[in-house]
């Protein structure tokens, strides 16, 4: 681990001085990208070790899980070392709640976060749901929001959370006086300049393109499915009472992928091409896009204190993954482990703060 993160360590040199092609790291492994922060690779091991007994396994050796875990710890270690954290995105489904469910009052993870609400840490939830309307997302986040407008955070504290919607198409804030605890913030105030860029010819072309690779795919494989076309998606959904097969949903998103960047429109515009567990959606933009304008709104807040949460890191189908190009990221598994991450980081501050004392 020691070695390892030593190679990172000379690669985050190499990028500063403008020539990371030639760290050894990137020799060694020719896709790796840049490193927002260092990663306490050593630390985290052993912080794991002392909680899953890695290195006192005879039998299993070390898992996909451990490996995940400790790179989470380790990333969290170097942002809480080098802190604050001042931004904390998180996906929805199986990050916050269970897939296909909504932020219930009972939830574990709300006070963890009217806790870092409350330090200063400002909250964006980045989300593929894509609705035009706030009430779709309170419905979702309903929990969340109702203890954020009943809690003893001040007004300026509760509008330090945003819901980013579509991946990365609308923008909600908190509002204390919309009866959906949400606010639509016009467009114009949060696109970034490249985003400007996206002309609405592009957008429905794009979507268009998107479309017809999604109704092939229910052609050919014969999908008991439904298309649903949205201002700035489109995608396919069961019919009541069905269910698609994991191949059947990682070859039309890979598939739709594939024609879309060979398409021309796909070389101008950015989109996200993912898998949802049961239904497979196409939206303009990604979550790097959505994470940046969270970072934008707030006043531009840099990447290395910037943390995003989500489950989908594999690169097919998964629309977390894009993430990693505007901020350091940690993979969780489920609800339960987003709950236990952040209790993890308040562990790690308070040893910090104890410290420095």
């Amino acid at each position: 681990m020691r070695d390892v993160e030593e190679l990172i360590n000379d690669h985050i040199a190499n990028q500063k001085a403008g020539t990371s092609q030639r760290s050894k790291l990137k020799l060694l492994v020719p896709t790796v990208g840049n490193f927002f922060t260092p990663l306490l690779l050593q630390d985290a091991f052993m912080y794991q070790d002392s909680r899953r007994f890695i290195s006192s396994r005879r039998f299993v050796p070390p898992s996909f899980n451990d490996i995940r875990l400790v790179l989470n710890t380790a990333q969290i270690m170097s942002l809480v070392r080098s802190g604050p954290i001042e931004l904390m995105t998180f996906d929805g489904d199986v990050t916050l709640y269970d897939d296909g469910e909504s932020l219930t009052a009972e939830s574990s993870v709300i006070r963890r976060i009217l806790a870092l609400m409350g330090k200063g840490t400002k909250i964006g939830i980045v989300t593929a749901a894509g609705y035009l309307e706030a009430i779709k997302y309170y419905n979702r986040l309903r929990g969340l929001l109702d203890a954020i407008h009943t809690s003893e955070l001040t007004p300026e504290q509760k509008e330090n959370l945003v819901v980013m919607g579509g991946e990365s198409n609308y923008l909600f804030r908190y509002s204390s006086s919309s009866p959906d605890r949400l606010a639509t913030v016009p467009r114009h105030e949060w696109l970034l300049d490249e985003m400007k860029l996206w002309t609405e010819e592009d957008i429905v072309e794009l979507l268009d393109t998107a479309e017809s690779a999604l109704r092939d795919s229910v052609e050919t494989m014969r999908l008991d499915a439904e298309v649903v076309r949205k201002e700035r998606g489109v995608g396919i959904i069961p019919s009541p009472g069905q269910r698609f097969a994991r191949e059947q949903l990682e070859e039309t998103v890979l598939l739709t992928q594939k024609l879309l960047e060979l398409s021309t429109v796909g070389r101008r515009l950015p989109f996200c091409a993912f898998n949802g567990g049961n239904d497979v959606f196409v939206d303009i933009g990604d979550k790097s896009w959505g994470v940046q304008v969270c970072q934008k709104f707030f006043g531009g807040i840099d990447g290395s204190k910037t943390l995003h949460i989500g489950d989908q890191f594999l690169s097919a189908g998964a629309n977390d993954f894009k993430a990693r190009l505007a901020c350091t990221t940690a993979w969780i598994a489920s609800p339960a482990e987003t709950v236990a991450l952040l209790d993890e980081i308040k562990e790690l501050d308070q040893l910090m703060e104890f410290k420095r004392k």
